[in-house]
């Protein structure tokens, strides 16, 4: 660790393996601002890579050996496969290479109070809305979040001051890279067990991170997998705790919840004394956990209640997490990041309560493992809307060794189709959706491009 962090004071040149990458491209953001020299390379032409480019960064398209010509040192995803040529050529290279938790790890260490967030579900959300409450009270943060903030257009920041907010992603581990002074803890469910083969080792994971924790620990008190993982993280680090959530025993509570068209309003109760009462601009209960884990943070950190209520308030969410992209005829696109069935049945429960005719979730399933890991769960909660179009599943970083395809799904929920490109998944949608519908895509890898595609099928078809 020491190595990364001698090194970044020496070197000006950098490159990036898969630079657009929710996790890359804050990095690169950053990194950029305070002065480095970077360029990168990626597979797939999205949003963020021509974002990148708008910074001046150089973007090849196309992993090849020659990208990595005149780089000091390399950063590289997590998703990539270990035979990428790139990834190949840079190990061989003697060049200094890193996976990039290594590097946001050392970011965490420049800053006096870094508030890494983590949990199997609401992390982009909650490090979005304490981002945009840090802003909002001048409190200057710097930021790497996994979605785009509307408030600031992009994934990541640098501030001035000595707070710090990001994404804690227990994704092969990559969290214990990281140095948090405030560890939160929303949530923990069964996921990436392809890498932590049974839920114990997950819950261990989360205890060593937690562990970590220079300041506070803030976490979850009414999941039963978060306790069960914190209570050993206390007695190792002997650091003080702060609970959030819904029963009676939490240090942060939220009583007398309304809801008005998904959005929930509530009172918080910070140890027995009536705060006041937040109101959210996002819709879904389960963001009600979320808005109290940045209360807790925010005001640990020296934000008041006030400020918090306010940039709560103006946080109308951040990219892909149930972003409203287009109302064109009286159908109405949203994009969501879901892609675990817990988070699927959020979402999905959330929109049937909104007051639509009917509910459209157009699918990607991410990668083979979880599919196949997982598939009972998803034929559960994809059976929620009211019609489910899917895409084949997106290998990501995975080869099909599972024998698991998508049309193992459709045959098991009833009246769902599934087709191979973005096109045909469109002009489904857009043929059969009737005014006063909402369609949904959903995915955490490229499902919003067929998004883009019925936005602009609609749009032709009413010119």
């Amino acid at each position: 660790m020491e190595y990364i962090d001698d090194l970044l004071k020496k070197v000006k040149r950098i490159h990036f393996i898969g630079i657009g990458g929710s996790g890359m491209c804050p990095l690169a953001e950053i990194l950029h601002k305070e002065g480095y020299r970077l360029s990168g390379s990626d597979n797939n032409e999205t949003d963020t890579l021509a974002r990148i480019r708008s910074l001046g960064i150089p973007v090849v398209l196309g992993q090849k050996a020659e990208n990595i010509e005149g780089a000091e040192m390399i950063v590289y995803t997590a998703a990539l496969l270990s035979d990428n040529p790139e990834l190949v050529a840079a190990k061989e290279s003697g060049i200094p290479t890193f996976e990039r938790s290594k590097l946001l790890g050392a970011i965490t260490r420049i800053y006096p109070n870094s508030i890494c967030i983590c949990g199997t579900h609401g992390k982009t959300t909650s490090c979005s809305m304490l981002t945009q409450v840090l802003i909002e009270a001048d409190f200057d943060p710097t930021a790497v979040i996994g979605g785009k903030l509307p408030l600031t257009g992009s994934n990541g920041m640098v501030g001035h001051s000595e707070h710090m907010v990001c994404e804690a992603c227990e994704f092969v581990d990559t969290f214990l890279d990281l140095s948090p002074d405030v560890a939160v803890v929303l949530n923990i469910d069964r996921d990436h067990l392809d890498y932590f083969k049974t839920f114990e080792n997950l819950k261990k994971s989360f205890t060593k991170f937690a562990s970590m924790a220079t300041k506070v620990i803030i976490y979850n008190g009414d999941d039963e997998n978060t306790i069960d993982a914190i209570a050993p993280a206390i007695e190792i680090s002997k650091k003080p705790f702060i609970t959030f959530g819904l029963n009676e025993g939490n240090d942060f509570r939220a009583v007398n919840i309304t809801s008005e068209n998904e959005y929930e309003s509530f009172d918080v109760i910070r140890n027995g004394e009536n705060l006041g009462r937040v109101t959210l601009s996002i819709p879904g209960k389960h963001n009600v956990y979320n808005a109290l884990a940045v209360i807790a943070s925010a005001m640990y950190s020296g934000v008041s209640f006030e400020d918090c209520v306010s940039g709560i308030f103006d946080f109308h969410g951040a990219g892909r997490r149930f972003e409203k992209l287009a109302e064109i005829d009286g159908i109405t696109i949203v994009d969501d990041y879901a892609h675990h069935p817990l988070e699927l049945e959020v979402t999905l429960s959330t929109a049937m309560k909104m007051g639509y005719n009917r509910v459209w979730a157009v699918f990607q399933p991410f990668t083979y493992s979880r599919t196949s890991m997982l598939f009972d769960d998803f034929v559960r909660v994809l059976k929620i809307p009211d019609r489910c179009i899917m895409t084949e599943i997106m290998g990501s970083r995975e080869r099909n060794t599972f024998n698991i395809y998508t049309s193992q799904l459709a045959e098991k929920i009833p009246d769902s189709v599934w087709f191979n490109t973005f096109e045909e998944v469109a002009q489904y949608a857009v043929d059969h959706a009737e005014k006063g519908d909402l369609i949904i895509t959903l995915g955490c890898g490229d499902i919003y491009k067929a998004a883009k595609i019925m936005i602009k099928k609609l749009k032709e078809r009413n010119s």
